[in-house]
């Protein structure tokens, strides 16, 4: 619990830290120039530390201060100990349910019932609530195989597949992703948005080669080719210009003669997405972009669309992708130079917070690698505010704080991440 000032006064959590500094120097029983000798400090030092004059920006002398007051920074930090933050239990429970050939025990629901159940789904897991939705999948997994829907046995499956990648589980989230594809069956749709699934899991696994293999074909079926080489140059300078141009690339534009409908649009340049960022850890950085550039065209026609199949796939997720390819390629410069202009776009506050946090984390390594640790720490801080199971639930994540709060000096803004994730006990 929250230790509180006497009869209804301030909690401890929402003082300043030069005065949690004070108290806790005065419980030692140490006068400010003792706890100035033993910091090797001046006394003028500490008495504006205490009294806010002077800021502790630096997570090397908050734990410098908590080594001499026998405290941990998080107490300093006006943060409550807690348990190091982990993935959440409950993964056995969804590989048991994986694991069941058997018609499942789950009683058959009415089709309109599970569909909500599983919109519910998607919510929680574009809310990044991954704790509550380890607890629902296991028997929405059983009500779907049971209603035996393609469409929400997809669905299922996929949001499935997503949330292990996101705990660390990429060969069971692989798993999950196969099983939407033979889920799908003939439905070509479907089978492609069961692709994105499976595109992810292999990427997650360091399988990028292979991803991009399984991404291309699917969206090269759903939209139309790329301009060849020679396209723009058919018919000259004076020629007619829809044949200069065959390739249409307007929503609804047939493929093979075949009307198309937004959301295939939206699953096709997601696959693109995908690819690209395949691409890139493959090191075919050309590739990437042109795939993201083949994304954009896709996504500059797309409107009002009901993305049924929670690709959040617009503008700015393209942008965003533009963002990490550059990354990959090593130019941090550049990525940064795109991230602080599409973060300013409306759109990016429109994407679910699961794919902002999750960004957010890269973009961190992105600062990292130009040596800006103030910048990778404030995406730390903004992630976690956005999604914190992101943050606290991610070995990746864990991995860039541990090397935001181990530098010299560290940021204070990444020390209460640091606690959460158990790096400073």
């Amino acid at each position: 619990m929250r230790s509180r000032t006497g009869g209804g006064g301030v909690s401890s959590d929402d003082l300043p830290i030069g005065r949690r500094v004070a108290r806790w120097r005065v419980r030692r029983s140490m006068t400010q120039q003792m706890l100035a000798d033993r910091l090797r400090r001046s006394k003028s030092w500490v008495d504006k530390v205490e009294r806010g004059v002077r800021t502790l920006d630096r997570y090397s002398v908050i734990q410098e201060l908590a080594h001499v007051l026998r405290v941990d920074p998080e107490v300093l930090l006006g943060q409550q100990r807690s348990t190091p933050a982990s993935p959440p239990d409950g993964v056995d429970d969804i590989r048991a349910a994986l694991a069941r050939y058997d018609n499942p025990r789950a009683p058959a629901q009415p089709p309109d019932e599970l569909r909500r159940q599983v919109g519910c789904a998607w919510l929680t897991y574009q809310h990044a609530h991954y704790g509550q939705l380890v607890r629902v999948l296991p028997g929405l997994l059983d009500a779907a195989q049971a209603a035996r829907s393609p469409e929400l046995l997809v669905q299922t499956y996929r949001i499935t597949s997503s949330l292990l990648v996101k705990l660390g589980e990429a060969d069971l989230g692989w798993l999950a992703a196969d099983r939407a594809m033979a889920a799908a069956g003939n439905d070509a749709l479907l089978a492609a948005a069961a692709t994105i699934s499976v595109g992810q899991a292999l990427r997650a696994q360091n399988r990028d080669h292979l991803a991009l293999a399984a991404l291309l074909p699917p969206a090269n079926r759903l939209l139309p080719p790329p301009p060849s080489p020679g396209d723009h140059e058919v018919g000259g300078s004076g020629g007619d210009q829809s044949a200069r141009q065959p390739h249409d690339h307007r929503v609804g534009a047939g493929v093979h003669g075949r009307q198309q409908a937004p959301g295939e649009w939206a699953v096709g340049g997601t696959l693109l997405v995908q690819a690209a960022l395949a691409a890139a850890g493959c090191g075919e950085h050309h590739r990437a972009d042109e795939l993201t550039e083949r994304a954009a065209g896709v996504a500059a026609n797309l409107r009002g669309y009901d993305d049924a199949h929670r690709t959040s796939f617009g503008p700015v997720a393209v942008e965003l992708a533009r963002v990490l390819v550059a990354a990959q390629r090593g130019d941090a410069v550049e990525a940064l130079r795109r991230h602080s202009a599409v973060v300013r776009r409306e759109g990016w506050w429109r994407l679910p917070a699961e794919y902002r946090g999750a960004y957010l984390v890269e973009v961190a390594r992105a600062y990292l690698q130009v040596g800006d640790l103030r910048g990778a720490a404030r995406a730390l801080v903004d992630a976690d505010s956005v999604a914190p199971a992101e943050v606290r639930s991610r070995s990746l994540a864990r991995t860039v704080i541990a090397d935001v709060a181990r530098s010299q000096p560290a940021p204070a803004g990444v020390a209460r991440l640091a606690t959460l994730v158990g790096l400073t006990r």
